[in-house]
């Protein structure tokens, strides 16, 4: 993966979340409906693991987002 500066992985984050994530529950709730309204459990399980699945090829962009600028001098 690409190393992406501090500033760079926050204003990824905020894209991702502000429309990626939107778009991703579209395509969830899109692939439930297809597959024909299952059993309330199923689908629970469907929406619990698209849920963690889209997280994982972005984590390398949220580690550390939440804290300091690690560069900034203080």
């Amino acid at each position: 993966m690409p190393k992406l500066s501090y500033k760079a992985r926050r204003r990824w984050s905020l894209v991702i979340l502000l429309i990626g994530l939107p778009v991703y529950i579209v395509l969830a709730v899109t692939v439930v409906n297809w597959l024909g309204r299952p059993p309330f459990l199923v689908e629970l399980l469907v929406y619990v693991v698209l849920g963690f699945l889209w997280m994982l090829p972005f984590k390398f962009v949220f580690t550390g987002v939440g804290k300091e600028d690690p560069g900034r001098d203080g």
